[in-house]
């Protein structure tokens, strides 16, 4: 995985969404998931383009089920983007880059 991109568990979980200024979006994934494999270069590609105002994230659905329910997360891939410390929007299945992008600029006015 890209080193830019930041693995969560319930332990850090918390202190990534709550205690960082920058706009984060996680990434919720398995590793037996195929859209998920997918979803990793378009996210990786996220990551580099946006480093410096943006926080990106992956959080895998087997190892950190605590995280999995408590955000209802029912299919994957799903994204969640938060800002400001609040969940703001939610996305699931795989998008483009072009489709993230948008969503970046229309939550976070990331362009």
């Amino acid at each position: 995985m890209n080193s830019l991109i930041i693995t969560l568990t319930n332990d850090n979980f918390r202190a990534v969404t709550r205690n960082i200024d920058k706009p984060v979006i996680i990434d919720f994934w398995a590793d037996w998931c195929g859209p998920c494999k997918i979803f990793v270069p378009i996210l990786e590609e996220i990551a580099k383009k946006y480093q410096n105002s943006l926080i990106v994230a992956k959080v895998n659905v087997d190892s950190c089920k605590e995280i999995t329910l408590k955000y209802s997360i029912q299919s994957i891939p799903t994204l969640l983007l938060f800002k400001e410390k609040k969940l703001i929007a939610r996305n699931s299945g795989v998008i483009s880059k072009t489709e993230i992008e948008k969503l970046l600029n229309l939550h976070f006015n990331i362009q």
